[in-house]
Parts: structure tokens; C-alpha cells; sequence
């Protein structure tokens, strides 16, 4: 026997074989039509018997095995059915003797055989014969499944009979010596008479009859022949049939243990009758005994009558331990003849089969080891496929997989061997991918991105290169191109340096003629192929959502722009919402994009490979809004570090958008790579809001711009800075172009500016600004400029902190060391000038030359179209950076009393801290020229203040808690007044450049209460006409009436007063003269008499004089000191001094 049947399995032995071939010409589609019917026909119970009959079917069966009839009858034919066309009677003869020959082939074994017609009708189809059926059409042919049960019937009554006339002992008979065919020649001449003969004729026989009996259906009967068997032929060691009964007791006992089959066919076995012995239960016991029984107590249809030894039949069967031992021994005979090579290796697949069950895996390998080298003729290539693939097979059914996919894998290289003239890829291919879950290779990428890596990577390489070559031979260069880029994605960390290139080189080969894509492909066995992304193509580490630049952020309105956005609930806070949100707020960005507006989303990537890796159109991929992504390119050094990319697209709608990942083509693949699918990806949130779109607005100024970038302390980042050089007290006028370079109209804007943190105290505004106009100009188109002016105007302290004037020879300036006299000027200059000052003073912060810096934000708040309905807007932040330099400085201050008593000269000394010529003028006054570095007094006449009539500061309603706060805030309301009507003013006429000057800040308390108007206003008048602006003319002779008016301007009432006039002449030397009784008289009392003032009252006092000569006269009022003076402060009893002047008498 030299054709192997690997589908073989111990239950075989029990089954009888039946051959159907086609006679003549018939179309395969028909006959495996017919075949499939029959074959379904696979077991049948035997009338008035409880046994069953197992029928195997086969459609093709070398004559050769059915030499090895006789040495195990399940290898026998012993049933043929012929299928033929026949459609006209003259063609029936021929195709009859064609039915004829066809039985010759098979006829010495041959129980009985049928012969099925389609097609043929008339007179000869209506013949009744039993071994012919005739059908007029394939489709017609109903009974055919009842014609094959009566086939069966009669190859049972044959077996039975045959049975019956082996197993009944013919004491006087001659028993005949069974043979395999390559014994026969070795028996030629042997002594037939001899005890070793018969006894080798007895156990062969008994062997047989076991044979038989498994067939018909007697289980325990062929039990008790096959120990007799193994008894006879042990004794004249007979081996080769030794091992066949050994065999042959191995298949009872495992169809009496595993009545489900051990070949895995869908459906367990029905045993009925003597085959199912009473304790069954008891079946799997092991170290069950064996119990030979007198095979005498059989009667004739192998059915003893008493029940009682059932008993011992069922321990005639093995253990299912025994069942292996006596396979290995089997085998282990079997092996000792060279033309036994099929009968070992088939017994060995046999014992796999039921280790596999037993789950026996170690031993099992023990026999398909034993199975690998039985060495057989010389193989054909297809039979070589069928051993390994059965080799494998059975490998994977007891667990061995790796194994198993090495065996198979083999197969498929066997497909291809050189030998075949028409090499089979597909089969090649097709085995291939069997092989894969063996070696821990799945087809699907995700699965390599779960843990550490499974496998040996150096097979799997080598096995996907055969996959790739395969599927390039089979003429599919997209599953070639698809298996590569799984071998460079998934085996990347184990390819060397000058792999990663060749497989790369070969990769874009591939592509240029059909490029990788991202859709799925099926397999020729209908499987898909799942895309395989370059997710490691380059790596990404870190995907980060940028957020818009500061001056596009969109921010949500509250009361800006007079517009209030109502929210959707009316709870400050809701556990629902933010308990059901929890797992969408960690993955949602707490920023906005707008709609149409460009963003970014930064990927932190490295190339792996040791070359230049050129990615090509790299973009997002996104969902929950339309997106318009902007693919990139780019070009990575080899074995980079980190590199940042940045991936921009435009988002066209409002919503709500997803990152997803990105998309890149390398090497010829497109893939789309998505962040769920990425280990080791660090990510901060992928969804994001898209708000509806908002104007865009670029502000530019023709001032230069900043080196400096302010921080404000709020955090907001300014997009544009600019600087400006001033003068201190200097204004500048900042004209601002604001132009719309968006897409929606501008229709709102909100200025409002922002001082950063300074050390210097600003007086007045320092930026201000009329948005009127700008807003006339509105809604600013897209394209369109609308202008808006800002007004810079700094003004510092003037006050010179260092004392410069300290070594001044001023004489005592004071507010009372004055003589009284008229407003002058004076030029001091200091007696400094010779000295040397070092670089360390001059630089000190109170240096008049040191700059000092003053930076201030203006922030345009805006908005319109589609985002101002839904209450957006953005900021634009321009940043302003002064610096101020010093114009001139106030040293010292100080006052003097005026003729009138409303009035007082403010004395200034102004120092010219510039590098120019610089005049001073005040208002009412003369221009003061002051050169580089010059010092120079100048005086002004002010009418004095009236504090008490400003109106109420806002501070004094509460604001300021304490006392010290309230008072800073009159003086700086006072100062204010003061600074408002002196106007003084500077101009440096070289450089074309004016400013202010502030005494806000210089004014002490003293000074101030010169400059207020005291509580009680007294006026003198001479002939009715007030007489503190110059000298009142009388003529000598004529009484001069005065006058003294007090007006009560405090808050209670005073008086009353009386008042003394004391005449006197200045002799302008020092000398004062009161003796002047013979020069001035008064008419009436010298002494005047005030009653009681009332709060805002008025009083007047009435006198009159007569100068007796000519002169100028001063006259000298002074107050009796008396209860109603003595709690008043002296300044307010301040009575402006009367100068007269007598004429000569009218004539």
C-alpha cells in the first residue's frame, strides 16, 4: 500500500468502504450533486437487529490499498456505486459494459454494487433489476437515499454471512493463511503442518473475524477476538499482524470510550445495542482488566443469551491509558517492515487523534514526530501539500500551534517548489496567511499596539517578506503593497539600519504603481484586510490644541458693548449637569476657535528611521463641524528628537469640533492615523468649541515700535507695542489706523485703557480719547479704516527732590521774609556750578537728567457679525511705552502778600533741566527765558482761593475711611484749582516743542493757607472806592471819608469789633513817623466800632479824615484786643494797609 489516508481515524475500523466513481462522461458538477446525497446515507440500522452499520464513502481509491483488504477489512471495497449518463437505449449496452469493467477493478473484494441511470426513459428504464436504477433527470431522483439504504442491507447480509462463516469453528476444516501482498512470496514453501503455522493461521483468522464483527456492529465480540489474536500471534511472534490486532483492539476500545469520534466530525455516533453495555458509566475507569472469555459461549449470531457475562465483556475493553500503550506498541511492530511505512503512519495519526481528546498533548507530539520520518516511496509534489497540511493540522489539534504553522507554512513552500511547472501562488498565499496565528501574527496593526510584543519578530519577518512575494506572484500589488507597510509599521524596532532602507526602497517601488490606501481588502478567502496607518512614521508624542493668538481669542460678552447675554439656567451650579459632563469636560478645551479664522494643533514627532523622512500632505482629521484642514509637508532628519509640527486647518461652521488625528502620505502609503489608536500619546483634550465667526481687527500707528514687550499683570499678551519720547508736561496725539482684515463687518468697539504699575505719580489724565468719532465711521466694513486719535499727555511731579538750590543764595526766601514790597524777579545761579559731579549721583533716580518710563495698554474690544448675535467678542491690545524725560523743575515755592488782601504773588523757582534754550510763561505774566541748566525766580499774582466753595470731592462721602486719606484728596483737589488758573506753560523753540508745568504736588500746607482766602474779608475804601490797588488821591483840606467793611465768611458768628486807625509815614529807609497830629486829623472818633457779623453776613463801620498837608500818607488798622478777638487766629484780622495821597488844596 503506498497512498496514505491522513483523514483516517480509529473509528474507521468499524465502518464498511464504499467506492462511487462515474462511469463514462459525467459533469462534476452532477456527479458531486449525487455523491453529497449519498454520502449523507452514512449510517443505517439493520432490520429486527439493534446494530448499526457505518458506511464510508469514497470518491476516488487507488486498487492497490484494497490489496490490504484482508489484513484490515476497513480497508477493503466492498460496496461500488456507478453514476453514468445515459439518454438514448442504443448507448445502453455500451455504458452497461462500461459498469462491467469498472467492477473488475474492485470485483475480488466486492460485495454487491448498483449502477444509477439519468437520463435514459422508455422500455428499458421500465425494467425491474436490482442493480441497476434508472432516473430520467438529476434534478428527479428522490429515491435515490432509499435505494443506497437497500445497497447497504445487502452488504450487510453478505458481511453477516461472511461473519458467521469465519467465526464458526470448523474443527476438521483447514484454516487458510491471510496474507498482505508483499508476505506472499515470502510463505512459498513453508510446512503448513507445523504448530507454528496453524497457530499463525488461528491468530490472523481470529484477527479477521474481530474485524468483521466491528463492522457488523459487535462491539464486545471483536474485543474477545482481538485478545485471542494478540494471545496467538504474541506466541509465534507474528509482528506485523501482532501489531495489526493490537490495532485493531486499540479502535474497539476507543469507539467504546469516545462515542462522539475522534475525527472530529460534527454529530456523536448512535450505538445501539450490544455496544452499549450496562455500565457505561463506568467506561473512562482506568487500569480497567482485561478478561478473556471462551469464545465457545458465542452462539452462532454472536448474541449470548446470558446476560450475566456482559459483565466480563465489558472489561475485555482497554483503559484509555492502555489504549496508548498498545498503539505504541502497534506501531512499534509496524515499524519493523519497511512495506508497512502507510499502515504506521497512519496508526500514528490514529493514537493523535485520541490523545488529542484525552489531552495528551506531549505524547501526541511523540507520534507525529514518529509520523515525520516514517519514510514512504517517492511522494508526489501534491502529496507532500497533503502530508504537511495534515502534519499541521493535527499539530494544532493538540495545541502545538507554532508547530503547526511550521508545517503548514511548509506546504505552501511546497506549492511553489521548483519542480512544478505551474507553481500555485493563490494556494501558496492561502496557506500563508493559515500560518500567521501560529507565529502570534494577526493581520490588524491595533493588535501590535497592546502590550509587548508576542512572537518571534525574526519569523515574522521572514514570513510577511513571503507574504509580500507571494501576493507581487499571484499579481496583486495592493495586498503587496499592504502586507510591506504592516511589515515596516509593525516590525520597525526589530529591522536594522540597512533593513529599514531596503524595505522602504521596496515600498516605494510598490507604490509608484499602485499606492497604499486606507481601504479595506479581501482576502481570497473573504476575510478583510485592515488598513494599516504609518502611525510610527513618523512617532507622535504629544498632540496639543493651540490656542488663537491673544488679540483673536473670542471672549463671551457680559454687559460689554451694552449688550446682556442671559444664561441658559438660572442655577449658579448644577451637580447633573457636572457630575454627567465629568468625562467630556476632561477631554474638552476650556478655549474657543471661530469660525473661518485659521488653528493650530501642535504634534511633538521623531523620526525613527536612520534617513531624511520626507512627509508628505499632513493634515487633521476632525469631526463635529466641516473643517477645511491645510495639509502640510515636511522633512524630518534622521533619528530626530522631538520636532514640533503644526497642523492648521479653518473651521467653516459653529459648533462643536473633535481632533481625531491626523492623515500623512509616506512612502506612497495614505494613512489616517487616529489618537485612540496611538499608545504612549499624550494629549491635554480633542474637542474644542467653534464659535461663529467674529470681524478681525489689525490696529497700526505711525509711532516706531517697542523693544520692550509689556506683561501685563492680568496675564492678557499685547499684540502691538510702540514707544514715544515726551518731554515731561508735553502732550502727543497718537493716531491709531484700525483696519477690518476679516470677513465680517466690525460694528462694535469699546476702548478703555489700562496704567501698568508705575512709581511715579501722574497728574491728569495721561491718556484720553473721543470714541465718537470713530464710531461715526462704523460698521467698518471688511477691507475698510477707520482712524482713532488718542491724546498722550504726562505730566509728573515738577518738584526737585534732590534740594539742588541748597547752596543758593536766596537771602532767606520765605513766605515771611519778605519786605513788602512789589513782585520782582531775580536770577540766582547756583554756586555749584564749578563743583564735579560723579557718574554715581548723577545717576540716582532724584537726578533731574535720569528718564523716567511710564507704559500704559489700550485695549479695543469689538465685535460684529454672526459672533455678536451670540454675544462674543475679541481684544485687541496696544501696548504704549513712554519715556519721559525731565522739561524743568520746580525747586522751591513760596508767596507774597500783594497791596490787595484777595491777592498774593506765588514765587517759583524754575530750574532748566533740558539741553535747550526753554521759556517759561504763566498766565498773566511775562515769558521767562531759561538757558541749559539755568535757575531763575519768577513771581505771579493769583487772586486767592476760595477752598471752601469747591464742591465735594467724591472721597469726602465715605470713600476714605480715614482721616489722612480725606485730606491728600482736598489738597490734591486744591492743587488742581491752583495748577488750572496759573496755566503755566514751557516751549523749547529749538526742537518746536511745548508742554505744561504742574505745581500739583509742590504746594505744602503752608503755602496753601497764603493762598485762601482768610474767613473774614475786610475792605477798606477811600471816598467809596477801594484802596488796595494803589495810592487814594484827596486834596489837602477836604475830609476824606473811609470806610471799613467786614464780611463773616465762616461758619459762626464773630464780633463785635473795634478798630483803631493809626496814621504814619514811610521815609522809604526804614523809619516809620507817627507823629502826625499836625498833619492829619480826624473828624469824630479815631475808633471804629463793628457789631456782631452773622454766618455770610455783612458789616460796615463808618469814619472820616482831614489831612492838613501835602504827602503821601499810610494809615494803619489795628484791633483793640478784647474777648470777642482773642479766639480768632490772627490771619484772619488781615487788613490790607491804605496809601494816600494828599494834593494841594483846590483853589
Amino acid at each position: 500500500m503506498s497512498v496514505p489516508d491522513y483523514m483516517q481515524c480509529a473509528e474507521d475500523h468499524q465502518t464498511l468502504l464504499v467506492v462511487v466513481q462515474p462511469v463514462g462522461i459525467v459533469s462534476e458538477e452532477n456527479f458531486f450533486r449525487i455523491y453529497k446525497r449519498i454520502s449523507s446515507v452514512s449510517q443505517v440500522s439493520v432490520r429486527d437487529s439493534q446494530r448499526v452499520l457505518y458506511i464510508r464513502y469514497r470518491h476516488h481509491y487507488p486498487p492497490e490499498n484494497n490489496e490490504w483488504g484482508d489484513f484490515q477489512t476497513h480497508r477493503k471495497v466492498v460496496g461500488l456505486v456507478t453514476i453514468t449518463d445515459c439518454f438514448s437505449a442504443k448507448d445502453w449496452p455500451q455504458t452497461f459494459e462500461k459498469f462491467h469493467v469498472q467492477k473488475e477493478l474492485y470485483g475480488a473484494t466486492l460485495y454487491d454494487s448498483r449502477l444509477f441511470v439519468f437520463g435514459l426513459q422508455g422500455e428499458i428504464a421500465e425494467q425491474p433489476r436490482t442493480d441497476v436504477a434508472f432516473y430520467p433527470s438529476y434534478e428527479d431522483c428522490g429515491t435515490v437515499e432509499k435505494r443506497i439504504e437497500d445497497f447497504i442491507e445487502s452488504l450487510f447480509i453478505v458481511l453477516e454471512s461472511k461473519r458467521l462463516d469465519r467465526a464458526t469453528d470448523k474443527s476438521g476444516d483447514k484454516i487458510p493463511l491471510l496474507c498482505v501482498p508483499f508476505e506472499k512470496k515470502d510463505f512459498v514453501g513453508l510446512d503448513t503442518d507445523s504448530r507454528h503455522y496453524k497457530k499463525r493461521c488461528q491468530g490472523r483468522m481470529r484477527k479477521h473475524v474481530g474485524d468483521l464483527c466491528l463492522q457488523a456492529g459487535m462491539l464486545q465480540d471483536s474485543l474477545v477476538h482481538y485478545h485471542m489474536s494478540v494471545e496467538l500471534l504474541r506466541s509465534v511472534n507474528d509482528f506485523l499482524w501482532l501489531g495489526a490486532a493490537l490495532e485493531g483492539l486499540c479502535s474497539a476500545s476507543v469507539i467504546y470510550h469516545y462515542p462522539a469520534g475522534t475525527g472530529g466530525k460534527a454529530g456523536a455516533r448512535r450505538f445501539q445495542g450490544s455496544s452499549l453495555p450496562a455500565e457505561a458509566a463506568n467506561r473512562h475507569r482506568p487500569g480497567a482488566q482485561e478478561v478473556l472469555i471462551d469464545p465457545g459461549a458465542l452462539t452462532t449470531n454472536g448474541i449470548n443469551p446470558d446476560t450475566s457475562t456482559e459483565i466480563g465483556r465489558a472489561k475485555n475493553c482497554l483503559s484509555p491509558e492502555d489504549i496508548i500503550d498498545k498503539y505504541k506498541e502497534a506501531i512499534s511492530y509496524y515499524s519493523k517492515y519497511k512495506n508497512a511505512g502507510v499502515i504506521e503512519l497512519e496508526a500514528c495519526v490514529k493514537a493523535v487523534r485520541v490523545l488529542a481528546i484525552q489531552k495528551r498533548s506531549m505524547e501526541a507530539s511523540e507520534f507525529l514526530q514518529n509520523a515525520v520520518y516514517i519514510n514512504l516511496r517517492q511522494l508526489s509534489e501534491e502529496e507532500k501539500i497533503q502530508r504537511y497540511s495534515v502534519l499541521s493540522e493535527l499539530y494544532e489539534l493538540i495545541g502545538f500551534h507554532r508547530k503547526s504553522a511550521f508545517f503548514k507554512r511548509v506546504a505552501a513552500m511546497q506549492c511553489v517548489a521548483p519542480s512544478i511547472s505551474e507553481p500555485g501562488w493563490r494556494a501558496c498565499y492561502k496557506l500563508l496567511l493559515e500560518t500567521l496565528p501560529g507565529y502570534s501574527l494577526s493581520l490588524d496593526p491595533q493588535d501590535f499596539n497592546k502590550g509587548t510584543h508576542r512572537g518571534w519578530a525574526a519569523v515574522q519577518m521572514r514570513l510577511l517578506h513571503e507574504l509580500v512575494y507571494a501576493s507581487r506572484r499571484m499579481g496583486n500589488p495592493a495586498l503587496s503593497v499592504r502586507h510591506l507597510s504592516f511589515l515596516l509599521q509593525t516590525m520597525l524596532d526589530f529591522l536594522s539600519d540597512q533593513e529599514k532602507k531596503d524595505v522602504t526602497q521596496s515600498l516605494e517601488n510598490y507604490t509608484s504603481k499602485c499606492p497604499g490606501t486606507m481601504e479595506l481588502i479581501a482576502l481570497p478567502d473573504g476575510l478583510p484586510l485592515p488598513p494599516v496607518p504609518f502611525t510610527k512614521l513618523p512617532i507622535v508624542r504629544r498632540v496639543k490644541l493651540l490656542n488663537l493668538p491673544a488679540s483673536l481669542r473670542p471672549q463671551k460678552m457680559k454687559s460689554l458693548l451694552g449688550q446682556s447675554v442671559s444664561t441658559k439656567s438660572p442655577f449658579i451650579y448644577s451637580p447633573i449637569v457636572a457630575h454627567g459632563r465629568g468625562e467630556e469636560r476632561s477631554k474638552k478645551i476650556d478655549f474657543q476657535w471661530v469660525q473661518g479664522d485659521v488653528c493650530e494643533v501642535q504634534l511633538m514627532v521623531y523620526n525613527p528611521m536612520p534617513f531624511e523622512l520626507r512627509v508628505e500632505n499632513m493634515g487633521l482629521l476632525t469631526g463635529g463641524v466641516e473643517f477645511e484642514s491645510l495639509p502640510a509637508a515636511l522633512s524630518l532628519p534622521a533619528e530626530s528628537g522631538l520636532y514640533p509640527v503644526t497642523l492648521v486647518g479653518v473651521p467653516q461652521t459653529a459648533g462643536t469640533i473633535t481632533v481625531h488625528g491626523y492623515h500623512t502620505t509616506v512612502f506612497g502609503v495614505f494613512s489616517d492615523c487616529l489618537l485612540d489608536h496611538l499608545p504612549g500619546v499624550k494629549t491635554s483634550g480633542c474637542t474644542v468649541e467653534v464659535t461663529p465667526a467674529l470681524p478681525r481687527l489689525q490696529a497700526s500707528t505711525s509711532l516706531p515700535r517697542s523693544a520692550h514687550s509689556l506683561q501685563p499683570s492680568s496675564g492678557d499678551e499685547v499684540s502691538t507695542n510702540v514707544s514715544v519720547q515726551l518731554y515731561n508736561g508735553e502732550t502727543q496725539h497718537l493716531v491709531v489706523k484700525l483696519e477690518n482684515i476679516g470677513m465680517e463687518p466690525l460694528e462694535k468697539l469699546e476702548v478703555t485703557s489700562k496704567i501698568l504699575t508705575t512709581k511715579e505719580k501722574l497728574y491728569g489724565d495721561f491718556l484720553s480719547w473721543k470714541l465718537e468719532e470713530t464710531l461715526a465711521q462704523f460698521p467698518l466694513q471688511p477691507g475698510k479704516v477707520a482712524t482713532f486719535t488718542v491724546s498722550i499727555k504726562v505730566k509728573l511731579d515738577f518738584s526737585c527732590q534732590e534740594n539742588l538750590l541748597q547752596d543758593l543764595g536766596d537771602d532767606g526766601i520765605s513766605v515771611s521774609g519778605f519786605p513788602l514790597c512789589s513782585p520782582f524777579r531775580q536770577v540766582v545761579r547756583p554756586r555749584v556750578d564749578g563743583k564735579a559731579v560723579s557718574a554715581a549721583e548723577s545717576s540716582r533716580p532724584g537726578d533731574p537728567s535720569h528718564v523716567k518710563t511710564l507704559e500704559a495698554v489700550l485695549n479695543f474690544k469689538y465685535s460684529g457679525g454672526p459672533g455678536l448675535a451670540e454675544g462674543y467678542y475679541r481684544s485687541l491690545s496696544l501696548g504704549l511705552h513712554v519715556e519721559v524725560e525731565p522739561s524743568l523743575f520746580f525747586t522751591r515755592v513760596s508767596t507774597l502778600p500783594a497791596t490787595s488782601t484777595r491777592q498774593c504773588h506765588l514765587l517759583l523757582d524754575v530750574f532748566n533741566s533740558t539741553e535747550h534754550e526753554l521759556t517759561v510763561s504763566a498766565r498773566g505774566s511775562d515769558e521767562l527765558i531759561l538757558h541749559a541748566g539755568e535757575c531763575q525766580r519768577m513771581a505771579i499774582q493769583v487772586d486767592k482761593f476760595n477752598f471752601e466753595s469747591f464742591p465735594e470731592s467724591p472721597g469726602e462721602k465715605g470713600q476714605f475711611a480715614n482721616a489722612k486719606q480725606l485730606e491728600e484728596e482736598r489738597q490734591e483737589a486744591r492743587g488742581l484749582e491752583i495748577n488750572s488758573k496759573l496755566d503755566i506753560h514751557w516751549t523749547i523753540p529749538s526742537l518746536k516743542r511745548t508742554g505744561e508745568a504742574s505745581v500739583e504736588g509742590l504746594l505744602n500746607q503752608l503755602v496753601l493757607e497764603h493762598l485762601q482766602l482768610a474767613p473774614l474779608l475786610w475792605d477798606v475804601l477811600v471816598d467809596g472806592q477801594p484802596c488796595d490797588r494803589e495810592a487814594a488821591a484827596c486834596h489837602v483840606g477836604d475830609p476824606v471819608r473811609l470806610e471799613v467793611r467786614l464780611t463773616n465768611r465762616s461758619p459762626r458768628s464773630v464780633g463785635p469789633f473795634a478798630l483803631s486807625v493809626v496814621p504814619f509815614q514811610d521815609h522809604q529807609n526804614g523809619v516809620h513817623s507817627y507823629n502826625l497830629h499836625h498833619a492829619v486829623s480826624f473828624v469824630g472818633s479815631g475808633t471804629f466800632h463793628l457789631d456782631a457779623v452773622q454766618p455770610s453776613g455783612q458789616s460796615a463801620c463808618l469814619g472820616a479824615l482831614l489831612f492838613l498837608c501835602t504827602g503821601d500818607f499810610f494809615l494803619h488798622i489795628r484791633f483793640h484786643e478784647d474777648s470777642s478777638s482773642k479766639g480768632l487766629p490772627p490771619s484772619w484780622f488781615c487788613l490790607p494797609s491804605v496809601h494816600v495821597r494828599a494834593l494841594e488844596a483846590r483853589a
